[in-house]
């Protein structure tokens, strides 16, 4: 009876491979329910697959993926405390489970089909705790509607969903892209049929990410769908359709922005004055008024911080400073120079490249740059829109802010990143050696 009950099991494991995969990919960027999936996935995964095989190609990829775990297992020592070592370790622990998992099993992985539960799932859960926010928070969006604060409204979204706004609009960005690349397929596919579910859902992605409206992320969204649109119709269809659909996709996307800032006048202000503004005071933050109300999340204090940073770096630059005490002596680099408001609030690095030199130095600077240029790699031997753009989205994401440290950066990365890489290796093998769905 166990054995029967086994085998339904596995064979039902088999056929919902990529809905399990899509679910786990979905609540990964909320880090409760997102630990105890990617608990429940990995456990279930060993006692379905059984087996597992690895090639010498197949160690190559788990290794770039596992690079930044590897940094904190190679230089555990240069921590003054080795618990706080041992607890930065486990918090990268998924860099080397999920490749482990996703790459030496045998069963193979429907990219397309990932995608589209993800899709799915993903987007419908954003707009349920969308509307549990309009719910629960009744003055700030009465105030959002006036034009009051109009700042707040993403971050507070954001925090309601336990999530940090740039780590959440991150993943919203990449939902958006993976969304028109299935809409770009649907209509490849279904002779230019328009009208489908895919078409909403991208329009409703679109519109999360105005919402929460981190600048780097729309920026990302924004090329991620000029780049889908380019590499999935140029072998595909004529120029002048390229050019038809390009266009079309171009007017929707500023008709949408025009109608979102004439209505919240805020992101045409945050778009051009704000940005950029104060640019002459950076390292000088003190000399503001009220550096909390004026700067406290703008470009200048980044930029004051990513020079702190490299200077403190330039003093460890071999070994670093360890990956538990980086924090503690960006932090004491502020007092020495006198950073007030940037030691008062003890900012991260909020720059990943900047943030591995200063814990591990050179040798860390150098594994951050293989573990993301993999991912250009894989998009290029692929050939495939998604895998190029989330090589865009990771890259640039970690020059503002450092996606490494954080539990919704690691295991995104980790996760797509091991599946980008399963796809690769697994094309690379014969049939015999992947699962059927249909056994």
């Amino acid at each position: 009876m166990f054995s029967n009950w086994l085998k339904t099991t596995r064979s039902w494991y088999l056929n919902n491979y990529e809905l399990l995969i899509g679910i786990l990919a979905s609540i990964l960027v909320f880090r409760k329910p997102g630990t105890i999936a990617i608990i429940l996935f990995i456990v279930s995964h060993l006692l379905i697959a059984r087996s597992f095989k690895f090639s010498k190609n197949s160690f190559w990829k788990i290794g770039l993926i596992a690079l930044p775990f590897l940094l904190d297992v190679l230089f555990l020592w240069n921590n003054v405390e080795l618990s706080e070592g041992f607890k930065h370790m486990e918090k990268r622990m998924s860099m080397l489970l999920f490749p482990v998992v996703l790459i030496g099993s045998p069963i193979k992985i429907n990219f397309k089909k990932v995608l589209t539960y993800y899709s799915i799932l993903f987007t419908c859960l954003l707009v349920v705790l969308l509307i549990r926010f309009l719910v629960i928070e009744p003055e700030l969006v009465s105030k959002y509607l006036k034009g009051i604060h109009l700042w707040e409204m993403g971050y507070s979204f954001a925090n309601s969903t336990g999530v940090h706004a740039p780590a959440l609009n991150m993943h919203v960005a990449f939902l958006v892209v993976v969304n028109t690349y299935l809409v770009i397929r649907h209509l490849i596919e279904s002779s230019w049929k328009i009208l489908n579910y895919r078409t909403l859902l991208f329009l409703i992605s679109v519109f999360l990410l105005l919402i929460i409206n981190t600048r780097l992320a729309v920026a990302n969204a924004f090329i991620g769908i000029f780049l889908v649109l380019f590499l999935e119709l140029f072998k595909k269809v004529s120029r002048k359709k390229l050019v038809t659909v390009t266009a079309s996709t171009l007017a929707v996307l500023i008709l949408m922005v025009f109608a979102f800032a004439k209505a919240f006048p805020y992101i045409t202000k945050k778009y051009t004055t704000v940005t950029f503004a104060h640019m002459d005071k950076v390292g000088k933050l003190d000399d503001f008024e009220n550096p909390e109300g004026e700067v406290f999340n703008s470009f200048v204090t980044r930029v004051s911080i990513w020079k702190t940073a490299w200077e403190r770096a330039q003093q460890d630059i071999w070994i670093g400073v360890g990956a538990a005490d980086g924090k503690d002596e960006l932090n004491q680099a502020y007092l020495d120079t006198d950073q007030q408001f940037l030691a008062k609030y003890k900012f991260p690095t909020h720059n990943q490249y900047l943030d591995f030199l200063l814990k591990f130095g050179l040798l860390g600077l150098l594994a951050v740059l293989l573990y993301v240029l993999n991912i250009l790699w894989l998009g290029w031997r692929l050939q495939h829109s998604v895998v190029l753009f989330f090589f865009v989205l990771f890259f640039t994401s970690n020059l503002t802010d450092d996606f490494l440290i954080r539990y919704d950066g690691i295991t995104f990365s980790a996760l797509w990143i091991s599946i980008f890489s399963a796809l690769y290796i697994k094309n690379d093998c014969s049939t015999s050696q992947s699962i059927e769905k249909s056994s």
